[in-house]
């Protein structure tokens, strides 16, 4: 809990003097740092340790994601989790786009709250995928690609059961969508990097899926 309180007051404070300090260096560093904050919340980990009593981190694959949530805790827990860790990269990128930044802020933002949840100053450096998170920031960026990569997803879950391999798969398409519906460089490499972000906290799972060792998922129809 102390942890917690000074997460806020640290947020508090980064965000005070974002209103107070426009346009200035440290205005940028103290978004990513606000960003960085938030996408640290490991909300899969305080959920499951409030909820039902257990540290996450030692059930199913370890991670604090909301698929191993969902596996270990039940579907409305990892729905919670899935829509929590999506606005920890939404509301960064939509807060900042809101204030008269360039939209390179609104960017800065998304990536360093992937950072976060993928490495949670809360954890010790632990943490998610960043898929939920990265899914989050797409959609405050890029509406259009974040749905069509939504789609790939989905297609590849439903027919594969394989999770990881759908984020895997929609990720490289990610900056194939960017660049036919956005058309801008600066953006394509943003796509790039979200997507490099996401395919490399899933390299143990590329290990898995390449030895035929990744765990299926149970679809929500199919499961008992």
């Amino acid at each position: 809990m102390q942890k917690i309180k000074v997460f806020f007051s640290l947020l508090s404070t980064c965000y005070s003097l974002l209103i107070s300090e426009w346009g200035s260096v440290n205005t940028y560093l103290l978004v990513i740092i606000g960003a960085y904050l938030i996408g640290s919340i490991p909300v899969g980990y305080l959920l499951c340790r409030f909820i039902k009593k257990i540290d996450i981190r030692n059930y199913g694959s370890g991670n604090i994601g909301a698929t191993n949530v969902y596996r270990v805790a039940g579907g409305r827990l990892g729905s919670i989790v899935l829509i929590a860790d999506a606005l920890k990269g939404l509301l960064p990128v939509l807060f900042t786009k809101q204030l008269p930044f360039p939209f390179y802020y609104a960017v800065s933002a998304g990536i360093a709250s992937i950072i976060g949840h993928n490495f949670s100053i809360f954890l010790k450096g632990k943490g998610g995928k960043g898929v939920s998170t990265g899914f989050g920031v797409v959609i405050g960026l890029f509406p259009i690609p974040a749905l069509f990569s939504l789609i790939i997803w989905i297609v590849i879950v439903i027919t594969t059961r394989y999770v990881s391999l759908g984020a895997i798969t929609a990720s490289i398409f990610l900056p194939l969508f960017i660049y036919l519906f956005q058309n801008n460089l600066p953006y394509i490499y943003t796509g790039i990097i979200i997507s490099l972000l996401i395919i490399y906290a899933h390299k143990s799972n590329i290990k898995r899926l390449l030895k035929k060792e990744e765990h299926k998922i149970k679809l929500p129809w199919k499961k008992k």
